[in-house]
C-alpha cells in the first residue's frame, strides 16, 4: 500500500496558487490603497523624469533613460514595501490567516499566490511607466536593449524588495510593523556597499556582493544585462519566500 504525501500534488498546488492569486490581485485592485499606490508612483515617476532625467540642459538619450531607471528604482522599492506589508499581516490581523492555516491549502501556495499577485500588479505599474522613456524617441534615439534591461532590472529589484517585504509580513502581526520591518531589511541591503568601504576582506567582498542597488541594479540601469545580477535577485526572492513559507509552517503547527 502506497503512503500518501501530506503535501498536495502539483496540479492541486497550482490550483491553490491560482485561486489565491486571483483573490489577492482582486483585493489590491478593489481597495483604495492599490489605486493610491499606483497613482502616486506614476505621478512621482513623471515629476522626477521631467525635473531630473530630462532636465533643462542638453543630454544624451541614453543618459536620460539611465536617469529615469535610477529614480524609478526608488519608487518601485517603496511601492513594493507598501504592497507587501498587507499580504500576510492583514490576514493575520483580520483572522483570515487562521482560516487559511486551518484549511488544506499549502503554505507554499499561500505565499506564492499572494506574492505573485502583488508582483503582477507591480509589473503593470512598471509597464505603464515605460511610456516615459519612450517619449525620448520624439527628439532622440532610444536603445530597445537598454530599455528592456532597465525594465527587467525594475522587475527584479521590485521582486526582491517585495519578497523581503513578504517575509516581514509573515513575521509581523500588523501592517505597520510589517512595513517598518520590510523597509529595514531593504535598507540593510541598500547600505551594504557603504559597510563594505569600512570593512576588511573577506567581509568586504561579501558586503559588496549583497549591495542590492549599487552592485546589482546599476548595471541593469545602464543597459548591461549580467547573469550574475539575475541570479542574485532570484536568490534573494527564493530565500525570502522560502523563509516566509517556513514561518507560516511553524505558525500552522504551533
Amino acid at each position: 500500500m502506497q503512503s500518501q504525501s501530506q503535501s498536495p500534488p502539483l496540479p492541486g498546488q497550482l490550483r491553490q496558487i491560482g485561486t489565491l492569486f486571483r483573490r489577492e490581485l482582486g483585493a489590491i485592485v478593489r481597495t483604495p490603497s492599490g489605486w493610491i499606490i499606483a497613482a502616486t508612483v506614476l505621478l512621482v515617476d513623471g515629476l522626477l523624469f521631467n525635473a531630473f532625467a530630462v532636465g533643462t540642459g542638453a543630454k544624451l538619450s541614453s543618459k536620460v533613460v539611465e536617469d529615469f531607471f535610477y529614480f524609478a528604482a526608488g519608487t518601485t522599492m517603496i511601492a513594493s514595501v507598501l504592497l507587501a506589508m498587507r499580504l500576510l499581516a492583514e490576514d493575520r490581523a483580520s483572522g483570515a490567516m487562521a482560516l487559511l492555516l486551518s484549511s488544506p491549502i499549502d503554505e507554499v501556495a499561500i505565499v506564492l499566490g499572494k506574492y505573485l499577485a502583488a508582483w503582477t500588479y507591480l509589473a503593470g505599474l512598471t509597464a505603464i511607466s515605460l511610456a516615459l522613456p519612450a517619449l525620448v524617441m520624439i527628439n532622440g534615439k532610444v536603445s530597445f536593449g537598454h530599455v528592456l534591461a532597465g525594465a527587467l532590472g525594475l522587475l527584479l529589484l521590485g521582486g526582491a524588495t517585495l519578497a523581503l517585504g513578504t517575509l516581514a509580513s509573515s513575521l509581523a502581526r500588523s501592517q505597520l510593523v510589517a512595513g517598518v520591518l520590510g523597509a529595514a531589511l531593504v535598507v540593510v541591503l541598500l547600505l551594504a556597499w557603504l559597510l563594505a568601504k569600512v570593512s576588511d576582506p573577506p567581509l568586504k567582498a561579501v558586503l559588496q556582493h549583497l549591495a542590492l542597488f549599487d552592485a546589482h541594479f546599476r548595471p541593469l540601469q545602464r543597459g548591461l544585462l549580467r547573469l550574475s545580477d539575475v541570479v542574485f535577485f532570484a536568490s534573494v526572492i527564493a530565500f525570502s519566500l522560502g523563509a516566509a513559507t517556513r514561518v507560516l509552517g511553524h505558525q500552522r503547527w504551533s
